[in-house]
């Protein structure tokens, strides 16, 4: 019976997180997510409690997800925005779900597990900089929002300019990359 319930609460993630990508917190219906995992819409509560909390666990998982499967490295930060990039490629959910956090969330506290993710990145960009392997310019936290910035605005969906094919996006990704070699390179005095 825990196999059943495990299951599908996992498939009620995965709907959910199709759901929320496509339309957002205000326009996702537990209905359609109930459906689209084959459970009853009454296991939503049961399992979560309401749609704006399966909403953070939805987004929760995500994070700690692209965590694991995106592993910052200080002494490449140019290759963790390269990887980055590519994750969102491969993960549109990832990013569409974090638009849609900030923008009907906007305010809100960022849910814990985001923010204990990001906090190892910040501390492993601060130590580099503390030892010299690149640039301290900037405060750590904020080198961590560029190059976050950075991989995400290289996003199709995003861009300001249109690709042309793979090409296109191969571009935008050696683009990305040389950035952020550039913006953590110290200066040379």
């Amino acid at each position: 019976m825990a196999r059943d319930a495990e299951d599908t609460k996992r498939r009620l993630l995965e709907a959910a997180a199709n759901e929320f990508a496509e339309r957002g917190i205000a326009g996702a219906r537990v209905d359609r997510i109930a459906a689209a995992a084959a459970a009853n819409k009454a296991l939503i509560y049961s399992y979560f409690g309401n749609k704006e909390d399966l909403f953070d666990a939805v987004f929760n998982a995500l994070v700690v997800d692209t965590v694991e499967d995106v592993p910052i490295d200080a002494d490449d930060l140019p290759g963790y925005a390269g990887r980055l990039f590519d994750h969102g490629q491969e993960q549109p959910q990832v990013l569409r779900l974090a638009l849609w956090h900030s923008l009907e969330r906007g305010g809100a506290a960022m849910p814990e597990a985001v923010v204990a993710a990001n906090l190892g990145k910040v501390e492993a960009i601060a130590a580099a900089q503390r030892d010299g392997r690149i640039t301290d310019r900037f405060p750590a936290g904020e080198l961590m929002v560029l190059i976050t910035g950075l991989s995400i605005l290289g996003a199709p969906d995003l861009a300001l300019t249109h690709f042309d094919g793979p090409e296109g996006l191969a571009e935008r990704r050696r683009t990305v990359v040389e950035s952020v070699r550039i913006l953590i390179t110290k200066d040379e005095k």
